[in-house]
This record gives C-alpha cells, structure tokens and sequence, in this order.
C-alpha cells in the first residue's frame, strides 16, 4: 500500500483511516462499478455529470455527446471523477455514528479528446465488450455519423484516493452499554432476468453473455 497521497489535494482528512492510495485497490473499485460522475465548472457554474466509465491499462474512458456541455467545458480542463458504491448501512448506538460500509475513488485531472477515428471506435468496442462479451462484434456496425457524433474522452488516474469501510458500527465508549439494536444492514446491486424487446426478431436469439453479465 502506498503510504503517502499521490498529491495534497488526494489527501483524506476525514476518516483517514479509511483512506486507500494503492494502485490495486484504486483499479478493483474502478473496475467494479461501471458508472461515474464528472465533476467540472461550465461558464462559472459547478456541475456534475453521471456517465458509464471504462478503464484501459493506466487510463480512464468515458464518452459522450460531441455537442454535450460536459465535452465542450472538460476538454483540457480540471475535472474530478468520482465512482462509489454503498455495501451496508451501519446503524450504531448514536445518530452521531451512524455511517455507510462504502467503496469510493476520486480521480483529479486533465481529460484529453481521443481525435483518431479509427482508435475511439476501438475505445468505444472495448467498452460494449467490458460490459457483455462480444456484443460490439453482434452489433449492427456504427456509422461514420454516429462516430463523429460521439466524443471519447481519457484520462490517467495516477492523482487518485480511495476510501473503504467496512465492518460494524464504531461507537462511544460508553455507547455500548445503551439498550438500542446496532449492526449492519447489507446493500448490493442485483441484476435480474434479462427482458427481451417485444420487437426481437423471430429466432434471434439472447446471447449466453447477456445471462452472465454482472457490473
């Protein structure tokens, strides 16, 4: 693990104990959770975006509209992007320390546009196939409009903190001798059945990866 924030502004102050600055904790909760918000500041105003995340090696993807806010204002700019997830609620003895057992990472940096056609279809057929294996290749191909219309932005995450609690409440002393029921209440996502379009072809059938997703 590495001892030191990778910068002062990385650094966690609050329940800094719960604080991650190692590369391989970083990438499972980046890999883990395929959406993210884009934090930025467009014509003076802060904004936050949510949007679908995808990590290639040592570098961040999202994409999305080429006449979007969030493409035009982040382009060169600080943005922050964070990913989080919620395992548990922790009910302790006290309002004061109650708390959620979470995942989270926050990544500062400079996205740049991915300008060769050629490699942001390749980012692009990357992401469909991190989600379901093989899809990009069963799609109707892209078109060239649909290519240009669509922006791929990319960032490194080597100026990243991650945050992770788990386990029961951590409460007062004292607080332990009160007659009031503590403990954690588990949280995860779930993913159903899948449910087919009305419209599917006669015969097409549902590709055995779309049985197996999970985020």
């Amino acid at each position: 693990m590495t001892p030191t924030p990778p910068s002062e502004r990385t650094r966690v102050r609050r329940y800094n104990w719960l604080a991650r600055y190692d590369r391989d904790t970083i990438v499972a909760i980046l890999d883990a959770i395929p959406h993210c918000h884009i934090g930025y500041v467009a014509d003076g105003q802060p904004l936050v975006t949510p949007t679908l995340h995808w990590r290639e090696g040592d570098q961040l993807y999202w994409h999305g509209s080429a006449a979007s806010r969030m493409i035009r204002a982040i382009e060169g700019a600080e943005v922050c992007l964070t990913v989080s997830a919620i395992d548990g609620l922790v009910m302790a003895r006290s309002a004061f320390n109650f708390n959620v057992n979470h995942r989270s990472v926050m990544v500062f940096g400079r996205p740049s546009k991915v300008t060769d056609p050629a490699a942001k279809e390749a980012h692009l057929r990357t992401m469909v196939n991190r989600l379901i294996p093989g899809q990009w290749e069963r799609l109707r191909p892209m078109k060239p409009n649909e290519l240009e219309a669509t922006t791929v932005m990319s960032m490194p995450f080597d100026e990243a903190s991650a945050k992770v609690r788990v386990g029961p409440p951590e409460d007062d002393e004292t607080d332990y001798a009160f007659p009031v029921w503590a403990g954690v209440i588990p949280i995860r996502t779930e993913v159903l059945a899948p449910e087919p379009d009305p419209r599917n072809l006669p015969g097409v059938e549902m590709p055995a990866e779309a049985l197996a997703f999970r985020p």
